[in-house]
C-alpha cells in the first residue's frame, strides 16, 4: 500500500503513527511525503520524498497527478488548511487514487469562519456568532477577533475594549469578531469511514496550546460531548479524519462549537496513543475492511505532553 501526505512539514508524529499501525495490522505500506522544502522534517521519516510546487501555483495539482499516476498511491491525504480547497475541488480527478477529504461543500464551510458559525448553528449548535465589522460589533467584551479564513492563530487576538478592537481591526486581514467564551478549550477528533459513518469520536481537553497547536492534552470522554459531534457527524458526513474545536462555558455548561477542520489535526496522534487509531481504521478501509463504531475507544482520563526533536536534514 502507499500513500502520499501533502504538505507534509513538521507531521513527524503522523507519519510515525501510520508506519507503527502499519506494522501492528502486518501490511508493507510505502510512505511518500509531499513538501515544498528538503529540509522538511517529516520527509526524512517517510519511505519517499516528493518537492511540489507551493499550492498556490497552477501546476500543484498537476504535479501530485502524476505523482499518483507513476507511483501508484492508493491515499492521499491532506495535513493543512490551505490545502483543503484545492484537494477538494479535485478530489475526483486523481484516477485510482482516494483523496481522504470531505466534500466540497462541506470544505467551503470550515474555510471561512462566519459560515462555520452559521452551520454548527443550524444543526442545532451553539456558536459565538460572528460580526465583519467593529463599529457594529455590540455583543460585549472581552471579544476574540481573527481572519475569517485563518489558521494556527495567526492575527487572532482576545481584546477587553472598543479601542483595542478598532486597533486590532485595522491589523487583521478580512476579520471576524465573536464574543468571548471563557471556559475550557476542547478538541474532539472524529474518524469517519469514507461515506460518513462515525468510527471514534474523541474529545480531549486542551491543557496547553502554542500556535494554536496543542502540546498537552487530556482525554475527556464526555457524553455531552460526543452526543453534540454525532449530530454533527450524521449531517456533515465527514470522510476520514476531521477536528472540531469547541469552549465549554465556565458559567453555564454549555459547548460553543468554534470550527471545523476536515483534516488529520496537529494533535490526532494523541488520540491514536490512546487507543482511538484512525491510521489504523484508515489502512484498513483502504485494504477493503468494513469498520463499525467504538464507543470510547480512547482510553478516558489519560494526559499527554508533547515535545520538539531535531533531526539532520543535510
Amino acid at each position: 500500500m502507499k500513500i502520499l501526505f501533502t504538505s507534509v512539514g513538521r507531521r513527524v508524529e503522523l507519519v510515525q503513527a501510520f508506519h507503527e499501525a502499519a506494522q501492528k495490522i502486518n501490511i508493507k505500506l510505502e510512505i511518500y511525503g509531499a513538501d515544498t522544502e528538503k529540509s522538511a522534517p517529516a520527509l526524512a521519516f517517510c519511505n519517499h520524498s516528493v518537492i511540489v510546487p507551493r499550492i498556490k501555483n497552477k501546476k500543484y495539482i498537476p504535479e501530485l497527478k502524476r505523482i499518483c499516476e507513476e507511483d501508484g498511491i492508493d491515499a492521499l491525504i491532506p495535513t493543512i488548511d490551505t490545502d483543503l480547497m484545492a484537494l477538494a475541488q479535485n478530489r475526483n480527478a486523481f484516477g485510482k487514487t482516494k483523496v481522504i477529504i470531505s466534500s466540497l461543500e462541506k470544505v467551503a464551510i470550515c474555510r471561512d469562519k462566519r459560515f462555520t458559525a452559521e452551520y454548527f448553528t443550524s444543526i442545532g449548535l451553539h456558536s459565538p456568532r460572528p460580526i465583519d465589522d467593529w463599529k457594529v460589533y455590540d455583543a460585549g467584551y472581552p471579544a476574540f477577533i481573527k481572519p475569517k479564513d485563518g489558521s494556527s492563530s495567526i492575527f487572532a487576538y482576545k481584546v477587553e475594549n472598543i479601542d483595542e478592537l478598532k486597533l486590532f481591526a485595522e491589523q487583521v486581514p478580512d476579520y471576524i469578531i465573536q464574543p468571548y467564551i471563557d471556559g475550557t478549550e476542547y478538541t474532539v477528533d472524529i474518524f469517519c469511514d469514507f461515506t460518513g459513518n462515525a468510527v471514534f469520536i474523541t474529545p480531549r481537553i486542551r491543557l496547553a496550546v502554542r500556535s494554536g497547536e496543542v502540546l498537552k492534552t487530556q482525554i475527556e470522554q464526555d457524553q455531552q460531548i460526543i452526543d453534540e459531534i454525532k449530530k454533527l457527524i450524521k449531517d456533515y458526513k465527514p470522510c476520514g479524519q476531521i477536528t472540531v474545536q469547541l469552549i465549554r462555558e465556565k458559567k453555564t455548561g454549555k459547548d460553543y462549537y468554534i470550527e471545523i477542520n476536515p483534516r488529520f489535526g496537529g494533535g490526532a496522534p494523541l488520540s491514536m496513543k490512546a487507543g482511538a487509531d484512525s491510521a489504523e481504521a484508515l489502512l484498513r478501509l483502504l485494504n477493503g475492511e468494513k469498520l463499525r463504531y467504538i464507543d470510547n475507544a480512547a482510553k478516558d482520563g489519560v494526559v499527554y505532553s508533547r515535545f520538539d526533536q531535531s533531526i539532520r536534514v543535510k
